[in-house]
């Protein structure tokens, strides 16, 4: 039987943002008993993708979703924002690449993190969506 979904929308506007979204992915997985790697995994790439919306926009959203029905439960992360989009996608996923100065992680390492990683971006609007799922 499908309980159902937990949802929880953050802006995404300052640094202290930030810290709030990144502990309440922490809390929707370590609600629904994922183990502590799982939280920190998820917790991170939370963490990373609402800085870039920082960094390079401003401000966005972040919601978080999570849903338990017979194959288990999976948390759903969408970060958004309405910035000019990345001008290259391809390029933003290679590991090493940077328009920051940084080490070119943030991204690819985002999609090691979790078990789904989707992205599209075009002026207006860029949008990923992470998802980790736990089988019963």
């Amino acid at each position: 039987m499908n309980e159902p979904a937990s949802i929880e929308r953050l802006p995404i506007r300052t640094h202290n943002d930030i810290v709030t979204a990144r502990h309440a992915a922490r809390e929707h997985s370590a609600r629904l008993g994922f183990g502590r790697a799982y939280q920190t995994r998820l917790a991170t790439a939370v963490s990373e993708l609402t800085r870039n919306v920082i960094q390079y926009v401003g401000e966005g959203s972040c919601l978080i979703e999570d849903q338990v029905d017979a194959q288990g439960c999976s948390i759903r992360v969408t970060v958004e924002d309405h910035g000019p989009g990345i001008p290259d996608l391809a390029l933003a996923m290679a590991d090493g690449f940077s328009t920051s100065g940084g080490l070119g992680a943030g991204l690819p390492g985002t999609r090691r993190l979790v078990d789904q990683f989707q992205i599209s971006s075009e002026p207006g609007l860029t949008r990923i969506v992470i998802s980790i799922h736990k089988a019963p």
